[in-house]
């Protein structure tokens, strides 16, 4: 009931063919064709120049970049202080209340 079936391999139906038998070939050189001067290889990608404009924008949007960059950071900075300056505030206020609990008794 528990023991798994495992499936058979089905058998080949009909004739089989025997692999068909390779034989080796020769291999002949061709003949050797006198090759002409090369031509000057073609530049694989193409030279980029930076005009007045173009280097302004990179420096503009560079520049864009840092500061948004910066003022994210500097924002969950604040987010940081202000959450840990909550935190010691309520500590002070929960020690307070628990020494003038105790005091009271």
């Amino acid at each position: 009931m528990l023991r798994p079936k495992l499936p058979t391999m089905p058998q080949p139906t009909g004739t089989v063919t025997p692999p068909a038998v390779v034989e080796p070939t020769a291999i002949t050189p061709a003949a050797q064709i006198p090759s002409t001067a090369p031509a000057a290889p073609a530049p694989s990608r193409p030279v980029v120049q930076l005009t007045p404009g173009t280097a302004l924008a990179l420096v503009g949007g560079g520049t864009a970049v840092v500061l948004v960059v910066g003022a994210v950071l500097v924002s969950m900075l604040l987010a940081v202080a202000i959450t840990a300056t909550s935190v010691a505030v309520c500590a002070v206020v929960l020690r307070s209340l628990l020494a003038s609990e105790s005091k009271r008794r």
